[in-house]
């Protein structure tokens, strides 16, 4: 298992006292090294509390687990791992590149390495010309992006960030989004708790999703997202000959700017979609775009923690997916 980022075995949290509360419910978890690894929940499911299992920050009630080998109890796997938690908050009188060099000695960073890391952190993340401005004075988007920067003072195998774009507008969310990308392509895992699902969507390898302390759903985003043995057509018109001969397999949902057919083709496999566009073929039909049918990862959600299930939906797949 040392080869794995991050491997949880039975990993649970209880609160004790007269009401005991169960925070997360027993889990097993593996994410890979190099994965960007989303993790989502309504307010309350117990996100917080593995994020601080992991970091060692909560003694678990059962089970546990290890980072890159490491057990979670232990100090090595914390000098692995970086954390930028939500609502941070820096001491307003610092500056940004005294903001980083303390941490990063709060980290065990050398004082040769700390200045150099800085500087190239304060540049990525593009505040290398507010560097010696006060904290106070930055924007909440600056904040963020700050943030991210001491979680990285420590070269850090494995970068836990909770909410990362809470409340920033919507350009400095494409700028976190692109750092993100750029952890990725550097191999530095990433354990994402966001709300902003478009978000997770865009950069996650695979996403869990908790509710009152309990895994409910995990896989991939194409896994969690493909609606079933669905496709999305976009034709020339279709004879009425052809839509009864396709019947229920082809339903139209409308038609484009350009006066193209939109239509949604049900089927078992791969060879009946075949079977079913060389029918549109010989009728003269000329077919432009063919792709799955996907939900978003935000009507997932909503599904997933309200227990409704959306109409037509496949079978989950393999939570170990």
């Amino acid at each position: 298992m040392t080869d794995l980022a991050i491997h949880a075995a039975g990993l649970g949290k209880t609160y004790g006292g007269r009401r005991p509360v169960v925070a997360l419910r027993p889990l097993d978890l593996e994410v890979a090294p190099g994965e960007t690894f989303g993790l989502l929940g309504p307010n309350g499911a117990g996100k917080t509390t593995l994020v601080k299992l992991l970091l060692g920050l909560v003694r678990p009630s059962a089970g546990d687990a290890t980072l890159f080998g490491r057990p979670i109890a232990a100090p090595e796997a914390r000098r692995v791992a970086g954390y930028l938690p939500e609502g941070h908050r820096f001491p307003p009188f610092l500056t940004a590149r005294q903001t980083l060099d303390l941490f990063a000695r709060m980290s065990g960073v050398g004082p040769t390495h700390r200045r150099a890391r800085a500087e190239a952190l304060l540049e990525r993340v593009r505040l290398s010309g507010a560097a010696d401005r006060p904290v106070g004075t930055f924007s909440k988007g600056m904040l963020q992006r700050l943030g991210l920067a001491q979680s990285l003072m420590n070269r850090p195998q494995i970068v836990f960030l909770d909410e990362p774009t809470d409340g920033v507008d919507p350009v400095g969310r494409r700028e976190i989004r692109s750092l993100i990308e750029g952890l990725r392509d550097d191999g530095v895992t990433v354990f994402l708790n966001s709300h902003l699902l478009s978000e997770v969507e865009r950069v996650c390898t695979r996403v869990a999703i908790l509710k009152d302390g309990e895994r409910i759903r995990m896989g991939t985003v194409d896994e969690l997202t493909r609606q079933g043995r669905a496709w999305r057509l976009v034709t020339s018109a279709l004879p009425p000959a052809t839509l009864d001969a396709l019947g229920d397999a082809l339903s139209i949902d409308g038609t484009t700017h350009e006066g193209l057919v939109r239509s949604t083709a049900t089927v078992p496999d791969r060879a009946a979609l075949n079977a079913a566009l060389d029918r549109l073929r010989a009728d003269g039909v000329e077919v432009e775009a063919v792709e799955p049918a996907r939900q978003s990862l935000e009507d997932l959600f909503v599904e997933a923690v309200s227990g409704s299930p959306r109409l037509g939906a496949a079978a989950e797949p393999p939570v170990d997916g």
